[in-house]
């Protein structure tokens, strides 16, 4: 499975492909991350986020799109951006029939490292050793994306099968009728 993982944000944006299989297995297939200027219009700077995630859903062909969900901060500015990134990589992605899944903060931590707390060191020293790099990818935002991406690829297709099983059992079901019966009352 081909997984395209976008760790949102306005000023920078990681885009990581990472392939991967049940064994486990990964491999990091490309790393990027996008810059955009605060200084310039917000249009501005989603059309460019939106031209480098479209040009990496086009060259890499991804099965899945990861995204980070967005998690609350104080910092209500940087929600807002955060958010903004998110939608464009989520449209890219849906315009092209490719499956988005969501996944938070503490559950990427959680899958690469084994806790929903670790400190982006941590993050970055597995995310190095999964995918047999000789460093950790800089700025942060690369090995955010990465770890978004092999995230995905050990928990979301868990998921889904889960999802589908649920599905299923709930088509199978038939309603039950049940009939008003009359009760005496004495």
């Amino acid at each position: 499975m081909r997984v395209l993982a976008i760790d949102p944000g306005l000023t920078r944006c990681g885009i990581a492909v990472v392939d991967g299989s049940a064994s486990r297995r990964v491999s990091m297939v490309y790393v990027d991350v996008v810059r955009t200027h605060a200084t310039d219009e917000i249009g501005a700077r989603l059309i460019e986020l939106e031209r480098h995630i479209e040009a990496a859903l086009d060259e890499h062909s991804p099965d899945v799109v990861a995204v980070e969900r967005v998690f609350s901060q104080h910092n209500v500015r940087t929600v807002m951006g955060t958010a903004q990134a998110s939608a464009v990589a989520i449209v890219s992605a849906t315009r092209r029939s490719i499956p988005v899944a969501l996944h938070t903060p503490s559950e990427v931590k959680a899958a690469v490292t084994g806790s929903g707390r670790a400190d982006k060191a941590q993050v970055a020293l597995m995310v190095t050793k999964l995918l047999k790099l000789s460093s950790a990818p800089k700025p942060a935002d690369a090995t955010d994306a990465l770890a978004l991406a092999i995230c995905h690829l050990w928990r979301g297709e868990a998921q889904q099968r889960l999802d589908q099983a649920v599905r299923a059992q709930a088509a199978a079901r038939t309603p039950t009728i049940v009939t008003p019966r009359a009760v005496a009352i004495r």
